[in-house]
């Protein structure tokens, strides 16, 4: 049986977001392995430096990991290396014993503090000349699509899967 749906012109706006973001993600990822490497890290593990510095406390694994929108196994090997790096450490986590809360060291936040400084001047440079009004409403639009599929992913909504059957 042959499928055949029209995008609504919302559809063709948000596929052009899609692949807009898709292209940018990679070029993101790219300059984020360059600044990290910098500073001897890669992109993922400053990710991992990054979600405890911002959050302001030792926050689980589990909980870096949804922050970031990335996996526990990819943050759980994230945390080991830093771990190996002598820039987080573990300690006891009174509400769930297996899963310890990650803090930053000393040397930890010095080198997040040095990343941060790489990424201010970076992020100054390509910003130069855009609409700061206009990026306001982009990171809204992407933190309302985050947020539609975080909703879908947990609820199992599959409409479109469901329209298709009828």
């Amino acid at each position: 049986m042959k499928f055949s749906a029209t995008r609504t012109p919302e559809g063709d706006a948000a596929t052009d977001v899609v692949l807009a973001t898709f292209r940018a993600n990679g070029l993101l990822l790219a300059a984020g392995h360059r600044l990290a490497a910098k500073e001897g890290l890669t992109a993922a593990r400053w990710q991992v430096l990054g979600a405890v510095a911002l959050a302001g406390r030792p926050l689980t694994v589990p909980q870096i990991a949804r922050r970031m929108g990335l996996t526990r196994q990819a943050v759980q090997a994230s945390v080991n290396q830093l771990r190996t790096q002598a820039l987080i450490e573990t300690i006891e986590n009174l509400d769930h014993r297996r899963s310890p809360l990650i803090k930053l060291t000393q040397l930890g936040s010095q080198k997040y503090a040095a990343l941060d400084q790489w990424q201010t001047r970076w992020i100054n440079e390509l910003s130069a000349g855009l609409d700061s009004s206009e990026l306001t409403i982009t990171a809204r639009l992407l933190h309302d699509l985050s947020d539609r599929l975080e909703t879908t992913v947990r609820t199992g909504s599959r409409r479109s899967e469901d329209h298709a059957a009828t």
